[in-house]
């Protein structure tokens, strides 16, 4: 009880304690006035600098539009503003333009579709640019692409669409840009309307400037890199630069295009550039991006006071029964045969292209009408075929007596080769007959390969395993790239690879590898399908399907031509009639022959000199 009571005061005694030193410890009203004022103080420097750094910032602003709105000059109008997109589409594709530089910024294609998914975008990369140069204040040239187009108009009538910029002046000049796009239509026409074009000219010189920067669309970046180029119209004569980096123009200019492995974008002018050029670089990193390009080209205008340019941009795919109908040439943007391969143009022109169309309008898939191309094709040369397979049997007869030829000779290869050629030429066999096959596989493969990496139909197809017959089939994939094999091997490669060594072990086998070359000859079925490799790797699938299934049919018909229809018995009772036939050798045949023998004298020569000095 007494504990409780002692507990009770020591509480009160707190209490008091406390309540006594927070009265002692209250502020006077000295003290609260001065806390007042040093808050009022704090706060009113604290605005102050807050509104010292707002007007700070707002005197900037007006420095800075001031400046623009003087270099803007006479476009002050269009100096400042806001970046706005206005949409317009026709059946095949999204045009986006934008007010900034009255410009079309890039296009979206509805019917195709790149590696990841999305519609193909076509320019639209961050520096992309397209403007041509006027005079502002006091003759100081500015790009077109500086200005926001103030005026923005879009009228529709019969399926046409047509989107009008309008920049004015404030002496009166007005820049219009007008955009015509058609239904079904992948060029858009684009008119610039110049009212005041002698004074905003520069010297009457229309200076248009283009920079373009395209994207990665196919599944390998790298490939897709090989394959882009710039190419032009220049004289009425189709040209174009991939390794070089730069080309001036020195004859009028139809049109210039910036063109992918499947798509394209191309200035086109009605009434052409006089002059300009060309910087191009093909991008090396692991970015996106496929190469940069600058063009600038001139056209002569005049100093009339009212001038229209009319222009045309093309953004599609280089399809070419569209590009046909387009300008002058630009179907040769399609690389069916170009420099030292141009000869295979007209093969794909007017064969391979015809037939393969004509199968692929009846197959369910382009796959199917690679192998019907292909049967077609082994079809048509199969009488050149035949004979080689027959000059091949006529060897492998005489084999024995080659060999025989051989033992009685020894190790003396020159004389060997001129008695080859002695029997050869009694038995009217030809040594070059069997090359036949192989030496017009080699027109075929070419026109085959700019036909395949060029053809967009097969862009996206799927085909057994293969993802898209336009690239290269990935059977096995590597996290990085492998020194001269890529980041992947092909499963038509394989195929493609085995195929080929089996038809040159079947060669090797019945060909008789006599001569002074006969050593390095029988390591060939290993050598050449060993490099075929490493090139057929990186190719179209389309192209590697294409090779096994030749490479397929060449082993079926060696092996029913070789055991079914050419009679070995037949070939030996011919070859006798030919031996007592007069002969009349060729003039081909004839300096051969007199070459072996003259080196059969000259090494006979060295041989007894030799033993001479001994």
């Amino acid at each position: 009880m007494n504990m409780d009571k002692n507990t009770i005061i020591g509480f009160v005694l707190i209490a008091v304690l406390v309540v006594g030193f927070m009265w002692y410890s209250k502020p006077s009203p000295a003290e609260l006035a001065l806390q007042q004022h040093i808050q009022d103080s704090t706060f009113a420097a604290q605005n102050k600098k807050t509104n010292d750094s707002l007007q700070a910032a707002i005197n900037t602003a007006k420095r800075d539009t001031n400046q623009i709105k003087t270099q803007a000059g006479i476009f002050s109008a269009g100096a400042l503003g806001t970046e706005q997109f206005t949409v317009v589409e026709n059946d095949v594709l999204k045009a986006i333009f934008s007010n900034k530089g009255g410009r079309l910024k890039s296009v979206e294609l509805k019917g195709y579709k790149t590696f990841t998914g999305k519609n193909v975008m076509l320019s639209g990369a961050p520096d992309d640019n397209m403007a041509y140069v006027v005079n502002g204040t006091n003759n100081a040239q500015v790009l077109t692409s500086t200005f926001y187009f103030p005026q923005v108009r879009v009228d529709s009538a019969n399926g046409t669409k047509t989107v009008s910029f309008t920049l004015p002046s404030s002496a009166g000049q007005t820049i219009t840009h007008q955009y015509i796009i058609k239904n079904g239509s992948y060029m858009i026409d684009w008119n610039i309307v110049l009212d005041g074009a002698n004074s905003l000219l520069p010297q009457g010189m229309f200076n248009f400037q283009w920079q373009l920067h395209p994207l990665q669309h196919e599944r390998t970046a790298s490939y897709e890199r090989l394959q882009t180029n710039v190419c032009f119209e220049e004289g009425n004569d189709f040209n174009y630069i991939s390794a070089k980096n730069t080309h001036k123009f020195e004859l009028p200019i139809q049109w210039v295009g910036v063109v992918q492995q499947f798509f394209n974008t191309t200035v086109i002018s009605k009434n052409n550039f006089s002059a300009g050029d060309v910087q191009w670089q093909r991008k090396s990193d692991t970015t996106n991006v496929l190469g940069d390009v600058s063009i600038t080209m001139q056209q002569k205008i005049g100093l009339n006071p009212t001038a229209t340019i009319p222009l045309q941009l093309y953004f599609g795919p280089n399809e070419y029964h569209i590009l046909q109908n387009q300008a002058p040439d630009m179907d040769k943007m399609v690389n069916l045969g170009r420099d030292m391969y141009s000869f295979v143009r007209p093969i794909n022109k007017y064969i391979i292209m015809p037939v393969f169309n004509f199968f692929g309008s009846i197959v369910s898939n382009f796959g199917w009408a690679i192998l019907f191309l292909t049967l077609f094709i082994r079809l048509v040369t199969s009488p050149l075929t035949y004979s080689s397979y027959l000059s091949g049997a006529k060897m492998k007869v005489l084999r024995p007596e080659l060999d025989a030829i051989k033992k009685k000779l020894g190790a003396d290869q020159q004389a060997f080769a001129v008695e080859q050629m002695k029997l050869f030429k009694e038995a009217g066999v030809n040594p070059l007959g069997g090359c036949i096959p192989a030496l017009l596989q080699i027109p075929i493969f070419f026109a085959l390969y700019s036909f395949f990496n060029s053809n967009i139909s097969l862009r996206g197809v799927h085909f057994l395993w293969a993802q898209d017959l336009s690239s290269a089939d990935t059977f096995i994939h590597f996290n990085s790239d492998v020194w001269l094999i890529g980041d992947h091997i092909g499963l038509f490669t394989l195929t493609a690879i085995i195929t080929s060594f089996l038809i040159s072990l079947y060669n090797m086998n019945n060909t008789p590898a006599q001569g002074p070359n006969a050593a390095a000859m029988k390591y060939m079925p290993y050598i050449f399908p060993f490099v075929l490799f490493f090139v057929f790797n990186k190719l179209p699938s389309a192209l590697t399907w294409y090779y096994t299934v030749s490479n397929i049919i060449t082993l079926a018909i060696q092996f029913v031509i070789q055991t079914y229809i050419i009679d070995h018995t037949k070939i030996l009772a011919q070859i006798d009639v030919k031996r007592k036939a007069p002969k009349k050798q060729s003039k081909f045949q004839d300096r051969y022959t007199q070459m072996l023998e003259a080196q059969k004298k000259v090494q006979d020569l060295k041989n007894k000199g030799q033993q001479g000095k001994k």
